[in-house]
């Protein structure tokens, strides 16, 4: 389903929004609330970086005449990919024998800043709908696969390696948990003023969970997290991210139909309507 954002320009006037997504990926985001009428308050609760070691992710790119496929299933793995390939001295000639295969809009952009079209883009933009449609046999198949270093979901490999795939994980970043809140979102937060709060991931879900709980603590010797949260708006971008929300938070209040900052956007947009 596409979302036209102009069509629903300006339903968020009046309200004030948390936007939990890294300080790297935010400005988007942001910007796309803000048009609504939202106002916006970023609390990163992710801190991107780059992984422990290379090595994996070099050796691999040392020897990429040896995949069949690249999958990309982030905008970060897009990024740090190409720096090492840049860094090892090639460009997308390494490529060209390759096929790409990417999860998401926002994934098929950062590909195409690299001058590069994927080959396949799964029609849900969710890992589990990139396995359901995979356009040929796997058997036989070598598949290089940069990701995040820890916390990822496995679903992918397994699957991909029951139909018949050799996949090759490396890490190409790492995401992990800001040592604290920002203050203006703390400040926020505790004295109410936040409406809806949004999730991009899973690991955003967990990490402002982590943050608020560990704020609680400091500031009133340890107040419940969902107290704090129940006149609050949870707001999703897809199921996985949504499970995690249930799983912590109890509850979902708008989950996006498209799982794209767009169509979460959309959705939140409507919820207020």
């Amino acid at each position: 389903m596409e979302y036209n954002v102009e069509e629903l320009k300006q339903n968020l006037i009046g309200k004030t929004i948390l936007v939990t997504r890294a300080v790297e990926q935010s400005s988007q985001f942001s910007e796309l609330l803000a048009k609504e009428g939202a106002t916006v308050i970023e609390m990163p609760a992710l801190a991107i970086t780059a992984p422990s070691s290379w090595v994996g992710l070099d050796n691999a790119i040392a020897s990429l005449t040896d995949f069949h496929w690249l999958i990309l299933t982030s905008s970060n793995a897009v990024d740090y990919f190409f720096s090492r390939l840049l860094a090892q001295g090639k460009d997308n000639c390494a490529l060209t024998d390759i096929k790409i295969a990417v999860v998401g809009k926002k994934t098929a952009t950062s590909l195409k800043q690299h001058n590069l079209e994927p080959d396949f883009i799964p029609p849900n933009f969710v890992a589990d709908s990139l396995v359901e449609n995979f356009p040929e046999s796997l058997t036989n198949k070598k598949i290089l696969f940069p990701r995040v270093e820890t916390g990822g979901r496995d679903i992918l490999v397994k699957e991909l390696t029951a139909r018949g795939g050799e996949v090759v994980e490396v890490a190409a970043y790492e995401s992990g948990c800001p040592d604290f809140i920002s203050p203006p979102a703390r400040e926020a937060l505790l004295a109410g003023k936040i409406d809806i709060i949004t999730f991009a991931s899973s690991k955003t879900v967990k990490n402002f969970y982590h943050l608020l709980e560990k704020a609680l603590t400091e500031e009133t010797g340890g107040m419940d997290v969902n107290s704090i949260l129940k006149e609050i708006c949870i707001a999703s971008i897809g199921p996985q991210t949504s499970k995690t929300c249930y799983e912590l938070l109890g509850r979902v209040d708008v989950e996006a139909q498209e799982y794209t900052l767009p169509g979460l956007t959309s959705a939140i947009a409507q919820w207020a309507r």
